[in-house]
């Protein structure tokens, strides 16, 4: 909302909305983005750089770096859908997502080193005589964490959701046999990876460290078919091991899919067609339509939840 200021008409009141709390601030009546973004970091205590502000209906979202353009030139006063809601997460919450994605980190390195020294010792009491056993634990290959996004509505519902794809019987042989052990699945707030051109379906962080899914409707009044969220994820579960869309990955992702859906007991473990459950193709019709299901798998550099 954007009202003029009757008693200083050089200032105008601007409420802005961020993870459903109204903030309402008073700029000069030139201001401009940058302003607007530079007034947001300083009291909210979000970086500049991780802003983005979805303006309705137009000209929707903007992002980082911000131009100088003045907001009573953009903003549709008139229209009874105008809103101005900010995406990004305060400094604060980066930093403790942060130290507890160091500390997720210290315990699987932990857990692979314990694995490791006892292997060391399987080998050497063969090496003695006698014979012993050692089992692998499946239960080190699956997802370590669920976050739902909090500040979104019915966020036990997503967690609910997230539980049922890492304990989906396909998901967790399939996870077993490649031996994907990820520290966090979450879900994906669909207006911070939807434009005009295009609606991102899933991502995956440092070839596993973080897999993203977009779980919801783009109105947030339901949750997108179960089936095709969890054909999304095995093309992420792929990115785990190749980052590019290239021949490999294609063989990987189709070898993924299938696996799920053999291993899926609960639904009879075989397609009703017998065909193969996967073809590149697919995907680029889905492209084609402004849905795009990932931007390759993200490697290098450290994760930052929040971050653009």
């Amino acid at each position: 909302m954007l009202t003029q200021n009757t008693s200083n008409p050089n200032t105008m009141e601007l409420t802005i909305h961020h993870h459903g709390t109204p903030h309402t601030y008073h700029l000069s009546s030139d201001a401009t983005l940058q302003d607007l973004s530079t007034t947001l970091s300083s009291t909210l205590h979000i970086p500049i750089e991780n802003q983005k502000l979805l303006i309705a209906p137009k000209p929707g979202m903007q992002k980082h770096p911000f131009p100088p353009t003045r907001l009573d030139t953009i903003l549709q006063l008139d229209s009874p859908r105008f809103k101005i809601t900010l995406l990004g997460t305060p400094a604060k919450e980066i930093d403790n997502l942060n130290v507890e994605g160091e500390e997720t980190k210290r315990k699987l390195e932990a857990r692979a080193a314990a694995r490791a020294a006892a292997a060391a010792k399987l080998t050497t009491s063969r090496r003695a005589g006698g014979i012993h056993t050692l089992g692998e634990s499946k239960e080190s290959y699956t997802f370590h964490r669920l976050l739902p996004l909090s500040y979104l509505p019915n966020p036990d519902r997503s967690l609910q959701f997230l539980a049922r794809l890492r304990d989906d019987p396909g998901i967790r042989a399939a996870m077993a046999k490649h031996r994907f052990s990820v520290p966090l699945l979450t879900e994906m707030n669909p207006a911070e990876h939807t434009t005009s051109e295009s609606r991102t379906l899933g991502l995956n962080r440092n070839q596993g460290e973080v897999i993203e899914l977009r779980l919801r409707t783009d109105a947030y009044d339901g949750y997108r078919d179960y089936r095709t969220i969890r054909k999304t994820l095995c093309h992420e579960l792929a990115h785990c091991v190749f980052s590019e869309h290239d021949r490999n990955f294609w063989d990987l992702t189709g070898l993924i899919e299938k696996e799920v859906e053999r291993a899926d007991w609960k639904h009879g473990g075989q397609s009703v067609s017998g065909e193969e459950f996967y073809n590149p193709g697919d995907w680029e019709g889905v492209q084609e339509d402004g849905l795009v299901i990932d931007e390759k798998g993200w490697t290098g550099g450290s994760f930052v939840l929040g971050g653009y």
